[in-house]
C-alpha cells in the first residue's frame, strides 16, 4: 500500500510518499523560517498563502522523488489540525480535490497524533505507551492503548515548551526560532546558576504552564542584566528547568497508568538536554524511552503518511464533509 502523506499545520509545506508503513519513498519539506524570522514568530496569514504558492510545487516533487504517479497512489492521508486553521486548509482541501478527482480513499490525520507514531518509521515500541508531544505549538500527553486509539491526558494551560524558549530567545534578541539558539549556547552554561520554577511540577495532575518560568527568567534579565558571560548559564538553567518538568510529569503519568514505555515527538524532542534527561530516569525507573530521529521530530508529512497507514489497513477513512481544526480538545 502507497500512501501520499500532507502536512500545512503550521509555516511548513510537506508531502510524503510511503509504502507498506515503513519504506519513505520521498519526505519532502519546504520550511518558511526564514520567511517568518523577520517578524520574530509565525504570522498564519503569512504562512496560509505561502502554503497556496508551494503545495502543488512540492506535490509534483515528493512524485518524482518517489518515481509514482498519482494512478500509483492506494490512500490520501491529510493533517486537519490542530494547528494553524488557514495554513491547514490549504492542505486539507488539496487532500479533498485529489481524492474527489481520483476517487482516492482519504484519511485526516490529527497532527499531534502523528507526532507520536512517527516512531514507527523507525521502531516498534508495543502499545500502550505514554506519547508526551513537545513542540512551538503543542506541550501535551496522549494515552495510546492500542494504534488509532488514545485520549488526552495533559496539555498545556498557556505556553507550549518551544513557544517559552523562542520567547526567552526573541527577549534576548538571539533569533528565531529559538529552540537551537537556547540548546547551543546552554552547551556551555551551569545548569544550577540560578534555580528557576518549574511550574506546576508537583501538581496531582498531567498538565503543564511555561508562562511563568518565561517570566521568572525574563525579570532575572531584567533586575540583574545579562552578560556574555551569564548569557549561558542562564539559559542552561532555564532550560534544565524546562526539561525536568517534561519529564517529570511524563514520568508520573507513566507510573500512574502503570506503563512502561514512552515516546516523545515534536520539535523539542530533538533537544539533547531532553533526551539525556529521560534516559537517566527512565533507567532508573526501569522504563523504556522512544525518541524518533531528529528529522522527524519536525513538522513533516512521512508521521502523517505512517499514521495514515494505520488508520487505511483498518478501514478507518475519513468522509469529503471532514473539517479542519485548531485545537484539541479532552474528549
Amino acid at each position: 500500500m502507497v500512501i501520499l502523506g500532507i502536512d500545512t499545520s503550521c509555516d511548513d509545506t510537506s508531502i510524503a510518499l510511503l509504502r507498506d508503513g515503513k519504506e519513505v519513498l520521498s519526505n519532502v519539506v519546504s520550511s518558511q523560517v526564514e520567511l517568518h524570522s523577520l517578524f520574530g514568530g509565525v504570522v498564519p496569514e503569512i504562512a496560509s498563502r505561502k502554503h497556496v504558492e508551494l503545495v502543488d510545487v512540492i506535490y509534483r516533487r515528493a512524485l518524482s522523488e518517489a518515481g509514482l504517479s498519482l494512478d500509483q497512489i492506494d490512500c490520501l492521508a491529510c493533517t486537519n489540525g490542530p494547528g494553524l486553521i488557514g495554513s491547514l486548509l490549504v492542505g486539507l482541501m488539496f487532500a479533498k480535490g485529489l481524492s474527489l478527482s481520483r476517487n482516492k480513499p482519504m484519511v485526516a490525520v490529527n497532527h499531534v497524533e502523528a507526532h507520536a507514531m512517527s516512531i514507527f518509521l523507525e521502531q516498534e515500541p508495543e502499545f500502550p505507551f505514554i506519547a508526551l508531544i513537545v513542540s512551538g505549538g503543542h506541550t501535551l500527553l496522549l494515552h495510546f492503548q492500542e494504534p488509532c486509539k488514545y485520549r488526552l491526558i495533559g496539555s498545556t494551560k498557556d505556553d507550549a515548551a518551544g513557544e517559552a524558549f523562542d520567547k526567552i530567545a526573541k527577549f534576548l534578541g538571539l533569533g528565531y526560532p529559538g529552540g537551537g539558539i537556547v540548546e547551543e549556547q546552554a552547551r556551555s552554561g551551569d545548569p544550577g546558576f540560578i534555580a528557576f520554577p518549574r511550574p506546576m511540577a508537583d501538581e496531582n495532575n498531567y498538565d503543564f504552564s511555561f508562562s511563568g518560568l518565561k517570566t521568572a527568567f525574563v525579570n532575572v534579565v531584567k533586575n540583574q542584566g545579562v552578560t556574555d558571560e551569564t548569557r549561558p548559564h542562564l539559559l542552561a538553567a532555564f532550560q534544565e528547568a524546562a526539561c525536568d518538568v517534561l519529564c517529570r510529569k511524563t514520568m508520573k503519568a507513566a507510573r500512574d497508568l502503570g506503563l512502561e514505555r514512552i515516546v516523545v515527538g515534536g520539535g523539542v524532542a530533538a533537544n539533547g538536554r531532553l533526551r539525556a534527561l529521560f534516559l537517566e530516569r527512565a533507567a532508573e525507573k526501569g522504563v523504556k524511552v522512544f525518541f524518533p530521529s531528529a528529522s522527524l521530530c519536525a513538522d513533516n508529512a512521512a508521521m502523517v503518511a505512517v499514521t495514515g497507514h494505520f488508520y487505511a489497513v483498518r478501514n478507518l477513512f475519513s468522509s469529503e464533509t471532514v473539517r479542519g481544526f485548531s485545537r484539541m480538545k479532552r474528549s
